[in-house]
């Protein structure tokens, strides 16, 4: 009963959330290139900042892309809440749109936590700019990018 709750759930969230754009790949319209987004959040804080792949068998569809996690546990907590787990502007860089630069597609492998939301950018040196600069201004400027591109 749980599983078809959590998969109900996720579908009417998907057809909520089904114009917002994702950043994946070409082919297989995975998310991030396939990089657990669960794991960012066990990471955050620690000097390993090396992101882990997930895995195909344990995928959950939402934002008409397929996010890919390292365990069935981990799925399981991304399908009972993708809002909390899903990067800033679904994956794209948030230091491009910050910059006027549009939807620069990520690999998720540079990234890093400002107030606890978390952010994913093309470059480690988009991601340095955020780090030793005005990051809340940046956001303000990414996320009114952001705003446009959904309209």
């Amino acid at each position: 009963m749980k599983k078809i709750l959590m998969t109900l759930m996720l579908l009417i969230s998907s057809v909520a959330f089904a114009d917002e754009p994702v950043s994946k790949s070409y082919f297989g319209s995975v998310a991030i290139s396939g990089v657990d987004t669960i794991a960012y959040h066990q990471l955050k804080g620690k000097k390993d900042n090396q992101a882990m792949m997930g895995n195909s068998r344990y995928s959950v569809e939402w934002k008409g892309a397929n996010w890919y996690f390292v365990s069935q546990q981990s799925a399981e907590k991304f399908a009972a809440d993708p809002a909390r787990y899903q990067p800033n502007y679904n994956g794209f860089c948030a230091n491009a749109l910050s910059l006027g630069e549009g939807l620069i597609k990520t690999d998720g492998s540079v990234w890093a936590f400002f107030d606890d939301q978390l952010f994913l950018f093309y470059s480690e040196a988009g991601r340095q700019r955020w780090l030793k600069g005005d990051w809340k201004s940046y956001n303000r400027q990414a996320k009114k990018a952001w705003l446009q591109q959904l309209h």
